[in-house]
């Protein structure tokens, strides 16, 4: 299998990587950079739990090939949280109960978070249709909405 030389920006920090052509970007990022905030869910992009950002677009990590991310900015779950403070996200998910078993979290978190770089003042009908490619089988969703609200109102007061 023919091995790749790439460098990747994530959450801010630049990382070496010598990549099999194959090689998921989820798997480099778990596997090599041991960032397992991002989780492994279907495989085939049904569930959106392993969305990260890449260059600032929610992709589906498990369907982008690590040597496709080679000179870009990644941003995962890890990199939310800002000099000991959470992100107003997870201030939301934490304060509206928007999460119960979690594994969905992280992906629904940076889904919401380009959301909300568009959109400061999303509908419930954006924030549903940001999120409906990102499955949770606990919510029922209904706080998740309220947990993105949340954290739209306190972005724009942060503005």
């Amino acid at each position: 299998m023919a091995m790749h030389d790439i460098q990747v920006t994530v959450n801010g920090a630049p990382y070496d990587a010598q990549v099999e052509s194959r090689l998921l970007l989820v798997h480099l990022l778990r596997d090599q950079l041991r960032l397992t905030g991002t989780h492994i869910g279907c495989d085939t992009t049904h569930c959106g739990a392993c969305t990260v950002l890449l260059d600032g677009q929610p992709v589906k990590s498990c369907t982008v090939l690590a040597v496709q991310a080679n000179g870009r900015q990644i941003s995962t779950v890890e990199g939310l949280e800002k000099e000991g403070k959470l992100h107003p996200l997870q201030e939301g998910f934490w304060e509206k109960h928007g999460l119960q078993c979690g594994y969905c979290t992280p992906g629904m978190l940076m889904t919401t978070c380009a959301l909300l770089e568009k959109n400061k003042n999303p509908s419930e009908a954006d924030i549903r249709e940001a999120i409906s490619g990102n499955l949770c089988r606990c919510t029922g969703y209904n706080n998740i909405v309220k947990a993105v609200q949340f954290a739209a109102e306190r972005l724009r007061k942060e503005a």
